[in-house]
């Protein structure tokens, strides 16, 4: 693999990274060759640094030895990598907003943010830039902006694909993930990271009735032709509550384990380092110092009880169906007390394949305004290769 880290790639949406520019030829032949793919700025290259959208990580943090095996199987199975994409700054965010390096454009949704912390690697790949790209998600950075930029998302099963080489944010939520503009192309890449796996025959089509009461009677209304062709290709949907509880607390026991486990991973950097962090990112690491053994301990009960849940409520290779956000992408420059409170609704959905450590895909099937608007499809652990294929049915 030929290393071509000169030239940094024609990009007028502000999706590749200046600062980390590296490009590597792949293989040019297998299953992607003739591909080009984004990478976002958390995986090691061989030679170069890694950025983790933050300049003060940059500059405190050595060249890569090695490069990270998921970007060395893209490399080989023939695709070329022109570049590394923005991620927002230490991937804590779901906004797509880099105080340090910029916000890059969201095509399919003019003035409005791509999301986070994948943004780059999603614009990149709405904008046509590259064929696909390889994101992460934690608590819901690929499944997000995929939902806000209009195109596919996948987040696989927790543990599934190898981090190694990548930036850790709270590593019992950390998964790889990876975007395309087509459901064809979105399995194709996960044949090669997953394995050639024989999706099994979908059991229920269940709908999230909980997830929708969350959302504003406008977006349930966009969605209904969604939900439409979802049942036409795949069978009546049988409407289920997710969680007993509520939403809500589940959100509130995954944002207290995530941010247990990102000040135990960033703690100790951030307290030496003491990075000039951009705003949202700087109050939330403050407040991750604060979480005691008591959250952790009340929040990992009912971490334990959404798994049980989820795990009875997709036997039998069931799928779920739900919105994948609760709305369109934000405006550009809304304010931050709108920002937290999308935020709080956005993560009461995206925290239940987070809590579970399940396989999700988010289809760009709606629109609201004008935007997209993502409709996903959750399955029982291991079952990746089963959404990748009904994705690819639903898209016809």
């Amino acid at each position: 693999m030929a290393d071509a880290s000169g030239t940094i790639p024609d990009d007028a949406l502000g999706a590749f990274c200046r600062h980390t520019h590296v490009a590597v030829a792949g293989s040019g032949k297998g299953p992607l060759a003739g591909l080009t793919f984004g990478v976002k700025d958390i995986y090691d290259i061989a030679g170069h640094k890694t950025g983790f959208g933050s300049p003060d990580w940059l500059a405190t943090h050595p060249p890569a030895i090695h490069t990270a095996p998921v970007v060395a199987s893209l490399l080989a199975a023939g695709a070329d990598m022109p570049g590394k994409t923005q991620t927002d700054e230490l991937t804590y965010s779901l906004n797509g907003e880099n105080a340090h390096y910029g916000t890059p454009v969201n095509v399919n949704a003019p003035g409005r943010i791509p999301g986070g912390s994948s943004s780059g690697s999603a614009a990149a790949t709405a904008g046509g830039l590259v064929d696909f790209a390889l994101g992460s998600d934690t608590g819901g950075s690929v499944r997000a902006p995929a939902g806000f930029c209009g195109i596919y998302g996948m987040r696989p099963t927790h543990g599934r694909i190898s981090l190694e080489g990548a930036c850790a944010l709270a590593k019992s939520f950390d998964t790889a993930g990876w975007f395309a503009r087509d459901a064809a192309l979105l399995e194709r890449v996960g044949q090669v990271l997953l394995g050639a796996d024989v999706p099994p025959a979908p059991g229920a089509m269940l709908l999230a009735q909980d997830a929708l009461a969350m959302l504003n009677p406008a977006v349930v209304a966009a969605l209904q032709p969604a939900l439409a062709r979802i049942s036409a290709a795949l069978g009546t949907l049988k409407p289920v509550t997710v969680s007993a509880q509520g939403l809500a607390q589940w959100f509130q026991a995954f944002r207290v384990l995530q941010g247990a486990e990102i000040h135990a991973q960033l703690g100790g950097w951030v307290k030496e380092a003491q990075p000039k962090l951009g705003p949202g990112v700087r109050e939330r690491m403050a407040w991750v110092a604060t979480i005691s053994a008591a959250d952790m301990a009340n929040a990992q009960t009912v971490r334990d009880a959404a798994r049980r849940s989820m795990d009875a409520l997709l036997v039998d290779n069931a799928v779920l169906v739900m919105p994948t956000v609760s709305g369109i992408a934000p405006l550009l420059n809304t304010p931050a007390a709108e920002l937290d409170d999308f935020r709080t609704r956005a993560m009461s959905l995206l925290c239940i394949a987070g809590l579970a450590g399940l396989p999700q895909v988010s289809l760009p099937l709606a629109t609201l305004q004008g935007c997209p608007l993502g409709v996903s499809l959750v399955a029982a652990l291991g079952n990746d290769a089963l959404l990748l294929a009904l994705a690819r049915r639903i898209a016809g």
